[in-house]
Order: C-alpha cells, then sequence, then structure tokens
C-alpha cells in the first residue's frame, strides 16, 4: 500500500469531502493542473500496462486542433491524484499514476470531454526494436538498459536479489515491454509503474506469509460495501515446468518444477485434483535457481481462479496490487484476499471493485 500518514486509512471510513487532482505535464514543459469533474484510473495485474486512465473535463475548448496545442496526444502526460480532506483545512493525497495522453475527444460545441491514457510502461511497449538487441547481464541491469533506452532519465527502483540472465537476443520488431518481463521472470519478479511513475522491479508478496495492509469490515465504521466467493479449475494448473537452454553462452540446460505443496490447497498436487503441470522456457534461465524463481512466478498466476474473492468497498486510492487485505463479512466470517486489480473513481460517487487474485480463510 501507498504509504499515509496514520490519519487516513480510517478517514475513508468516515464521512469525508474527496480531494482529486489532474495535472497536465505539456510537451514545452509547463505543468498545469486540469479542472476535472469525473474519471477513474483503472489497475489490473493481468494487463501488460497495469495503469490506465480516464478523465472528464468540460471544457470543449480544450479539444485540440493542432499539434502543439496543450492536450495534443504527441507527448503530454497526466499525473492523477486522489485522497481525503481532513475538515481542519488539511487534505492528504495519494498518487494514482502518471500517465502518457493518448487521447481526447468530445462534443466541440458542449462538452465533456475524454482523455485517456496509459500508464509510461506503454512508452517503452511502442518503442518496438528496430535493430536485434541482446540484453545480458543481470536481471536488473537487463531491465534498467532496456527501460532507459525508451525514457532516458527514467527512475528505476528493485527490491530483489538480483541475479545473472542468459544472453538473450531479441529480433526486429520485438516488444522490450514484453521482454522486460521475460528478463525479470528470472528473479521471480515483474516490471510495472508505480503510482509514483516510478518502473520498479519486484516479486509478488506470499499470501501465506504477507501482513494484511487494510481491513475490510462491514458494520458500522467499516468500509465494506458487498463481496462474492468462487472457484473453478477452468485454465487452472498445479505446477510449472521451467527450463532454459543457452547455447550462446555455452550452458547446459536447466530446469525445475514448481507444484502447489500446500495441503489445504483445492489444487495440492498430490491431492485429487490431479497433476497439471504447465509449461515455461526462456533463454535468460541458466540456473536451477533461476528456473525454481520463474516457475514459482508463473505458478502464482497459473493456480490462481482456483479461488477467487471479489469485493467492493469504499474507495481506497492508496491500495496496491499485491496488497494483501483482511475482507470481515457482515457474519464475522474473515478471509485474506490478495489484490489483482481495482477502479478508482475521480468523483465522489461510483463503486470501488476490487478483483483478487487469490482468498483464503483468516483464522
Amino acid at each position: 500500500m501507498y504509504p499515509t500518514t496514520a490519519r487516513f486509512l480510517p478517514r475513508l471510513a468516515e464521512s469525508h469531502q474527496v480531494a482529486t487532482e489532474v495535472r497536465l505535464f505539456t510537451t514545452d514543459g509547463r505543468v498545469l493542473p486540469l479542472e476535472h469533474t469525473g474519471g477513474s484510473v483503472t489497475v489490473d495485474r493481468s494487463q501488460a500496462i497495469r495503469r490506465t486512465c480516464t478523465v472528464t473535463v468540460a471544457d470543449p475548448t480544450l479539444i485540440p486542433r493542432a499539434a502543439a496545442d496543450q492536450l495534443a496526444v504527441y507527448g503530454a502526460r497526466l499525473r492523477i491524484s486522489r485522497g481525503v480532506y481532513y475538515g481542519d483545512g488539511s487534505s492528504e493525497l495519494v498518487p494514482l499514476g502518471v500517465f502518457r495522453l493518448d487521447d481526447v475527444a468530445g462534443d466541440v460545441n458542449d462538452g465533456p470531454v475524454t482523455l485517456s491514457g496509459k500508464d509510461l510502461g506503454v512508452v517503452v511497449q511502442d518503442d518496438k526494436l528496430t535493430a536485434p538487441y541482446t540484453a545480458s547481464g543481470t536481471v536488473v541491469s537487463a531491465v534498467t538498459a532496456l527501460v532507459q533506452r525508451s525514457i532516458s532519465d527514467a527512475e528505476i527502483v528493485s527490491t530483489i536479489s538480483d541475479m545473472a540472465i542468459g544472453r538473450r537476443v531479441y529480433d526486429v520488431e520485438a516488444d522490450p515491454w514484453a521482454a522486460c518481463q521475460e528478463i525479470a521472470a528470472a528473479a521471480g519478479a515483474v516490471v510495472y509503474c508505480s503510482p509514483d511513475g516510478v518502473f520498479t522491479i519486484a516479486t509478488l508478496p506470499d499470501l501465506s506469509a504477507a501482513t494484511p495492509v487494510w481491513d475490510v469490515a462491514a458494520g458500522e465504521g467499516g468500509v465494506y460495501v458487498r463481496a462474492s466467493r468462487g472457484m473453478s479449475s477452468s485454465g487452472v494448473y498445479n505446477g510449472v515446468l521451467a527450463r532454459g537452454e543457452n547455447t550462446a553462452d555455452n550452458v547446459a540446460p536447466v530446469s525445475a518444477l514448481v507444484v502447489d505443496t500446500d495441503p489445504s490447497s483445492p489444487t495440492y498436487w498430490s491431492g485429487p485434483y490431479g497433476h497439471r503441470p504447465t509449461f515455461y522456457s526462456s533463454p535468460t534461465l541458466i540456473t536451477t535457481a533461476a528456473c525454481t524463481n520463474a516457475a514459482t512466478l508463473k505458478l502464482a498466476a497459473a493456480r490462481a481462479p482456483n479461488a477467487s474473492g471479489d469485493f467492493s468497498s469504499l474507495p481506497n486510492p492508496a491500495l496496491e496490487v499485491g496488497d494483501v487485505v483482511r475482507l470481515i463479512h457482515p457474519d464475522g466470517s474473515r478471509e485474506l484476499h490478495q489484490v489483482a486489480g481495482f477502479s478508482v473513481p475521480l468523483s465522489t460517487d461510483g463503486d470501488f471493485p476490487v478483483t483478487t487474485i487469490s482468498a483464503k480463510e483468516d483464522a
């Protein structure tokens, strides 16, 4: 969860005035506040570009007529925040993302005008390779080189234990953002843009070991609205065999099989679900440890649909993908949920639906 003061989370459960801010970064270096009437920021772990936004403005004169207009979609960016007013003259905002402005459209006479954009990962994604590219070194250095190839001043933060990768040659037209994800997988990690617009290399927290960062409770003083629970075996695997073979580095083939070893899990490898493996291979994997990391990462996604527990609550803009939250139902039963995605409204109304990667009972 994005760091906030001790007052922030309790205030979400109280009657309060919502604070929102949209700032426009023009291509000529100006930073302008943007008056807005609504919109939302959607965060989805399953998408290549994790954060997207829409912003609604009332003024139709903002519709660009020429490439130099301030809302032109040729390099402008948006920085969006949401928070609370405390009623004592102070407020607290948390960032929801930095976005490349991609589309501006609306009624030229009466408005409204809708702006939409994607986080800065799309800048790397769109900068397709025009010549063969060799990635080598370590996970952090290789990802950093690919990101800064497209955004020279990009800030990259890593929270992983770095490790070596095998040389990997990417062909012309290859997607550098997909290459970043392949390289990060060698450390069991993913690459994404944080709410601050910082490129982050990190692993997904372990649901069984993580401490819940937020209680979503029903009843007076709680933020719970409603919840659903489900289970499915469609497309669910309980083992991943990761393999690496790198002839360029003269490295012998390596592999690792990672399976669901939790006896309480419905997809337990030695249980009635049986063996349902899936497979992953990459020349970046040159050690058994790297194969194990990659297989562990892929297994978290491959077995996730076996249990889901989507819920809606009062909006919490500080929430982040991977956060573990404690859901307390009206009957008092408790579950731990790991956040997969959500949509934060920029208006005072609007639901806050949260989808989860996985869920389990909380004793």
